[in-house]
């Protein structure tokens, strides 16, 4: 079979990954569990290298050969964008292939809490994007732009390896770079996006001091800059950042990182109770005043008690809040939120001392502030409405 007919079956199926492995069939992972196809026989070692051989360029082969790995993107025409990933495992070669689809969806209609629209109306700073991989970070990241697109006339510079979702100008112009095909690195391309007149730069990923010293100062000359990072929560995410630096310079990068933070959103996904449909559990940390001193003075562990306490005022909330309060809805199981929890004895002590009050499932509604119960809240950020979305 050629790869565009193991894709198809991916997206026929609404699977998120295909996995191929010498000696095995093709893996699909369906609603987060890995499962073989039915009907097609194991891969041999050569007919790998057929499968995967016909869909990249000579220059891509030569990649790959000489660094035993490839990051890229493949395109069938009406059907979807993937994200390839092809390596070497005991001397055989493996791929694996995620699903980018056409259609961005919108913070709406992933279910994102309402802040998020309120995060992306900042002028400048940096709003990190976190989570494991397979968290729905690229699809989270995707919807807020997308949103800036149809709501504001700005400049969008994208750095990405590989690009995933492909943006179409609506009301923003959008110049998406792809390392490897556009440019040579993330810090090379960030430092002529400086000079590219930018209103808003996404770094698909701040993976090294360079890159992150370059969007700290893009964000504290006036840019807003999107990023994404392999962590889990805030602080985790806050400590990562200090730690890829030298200890000598970590105090310069708190003061940095302290101003130029606007919020970190983190996620994971858990499976649905009702249709085993994979739902978002996301982190919110808005760096507020008090957070902003936290960071500065290496105080970062007193960062989750300000999100709990803040999340009637600032639309702020932890993990585990978000986690019983799905479990509340009856959208996932207690076994589920536990199972998934970065701080599973908290969650437990919130099941036995809050009372949990059920709420009949509404399968449409928004997961942000979903039955108006927060009310009204101060802003962390001012006025946040641009004045030419105002009169729109």
């Amino acid at each position: 079979m050629k790869i565009e007919e193991y894709l198809r079956m991916l997206v026929d199926k609404e699977g998120s990954d295909l996995h191929l492995k010498v000696g095995r069939p093709p893996l699909m992972r369906l609603k987060g569990d890995l499962m073989p196809t039915e009907g097609i026989p194991e891969i041999s070692n050569d007919e790998m290298k057929d499968i995967l051989y016909p869909i990249l360029t000579k220059m891509r082969i030569e990649k790959l050969e000489e660094e035993l790995e490839l990051d890229f993107s493949y395109i069938i025409d009406g059907l979807a964008r993937f994200r390839g990933n092809i390596f070497y495992q005991m001397g055989n070669l493996g791929a694996v292939f995620r699903v980018i689809p056409i259609d961005i969806l919108t913070i709406e209609q992933l279910r994102l809490p309402d802040v998020l629209n309120d995060i992306i109306k900042q002028k400048s700073g940096i709003i990190l994007i976190t989570g494991p991989t397979g968290s729905g970070k690229s699809t989270t990241l995707a919807a807020m732009i997308n949103k800036i697109n149809e709501t504001s006339h700005k400049h969008i510079m994208t750095i990405e390896d590989p690009v995933e979702f492909v943006h179409q100008d609506k009301k923003c112009t959008i110049n998406q770079r792809e390392v490897g095909a556009d440019t040579f690195s993330f810090g090379n391309a960030l430092k002529r996006a400086l000079r590219q007149d930018p209103d808003i730069i996404l770094v698909g990923e701040m993976r090294d001091p360079e890159t992150i010293s370059i969007a700290m100062t893009a964000a504290e000359t006036g840019h807003l800059v999107f990023s994404t990072l392999h962590t889990l929560d805030a602080k985790k995410s806050i400590d990562r950042i200090i730690d890829t630096f030298r200890h000598e310079h970590q105090h310069q990068v708190r003061m940095q990182l302290g101003s130029a933070l606007v919020a970190i959103v983190s996620q994971r996904l858990i499976k649905s109770s009702y249709d085993k449909d994979m739902l978002a559990v996301v982190e919110i940390m808005i760096n507020t005043p008090t957070i902003k001193k936290y960071i500065q003075e290496a105080k970062v562990g007193m960062i989750d008690k300000i999100i709990a306490d803040s999340a009637l005022f600032y639309k702020m909330q932890t993990q585990n809040q978000h986690l019983f309060k799905l479990v509340e809805e009856g959208r996932i199981s207690k076994e589920n939120a536990l199972n998934i929890s970065n701080n599973q004895n908290d969650l437990g002590i919130m099941f036995q001392t809050q009372t949990m009050t059920p709420k009949k499932r509404k399968k449409d509604k928004p997961s942000g502030n979903p039955d108006g119960i927060l009310g009204k809240r101060p802003s962390p950020f001012g006025s946040t409405i641009p004045p030419e979305q105002e009169s729109e």
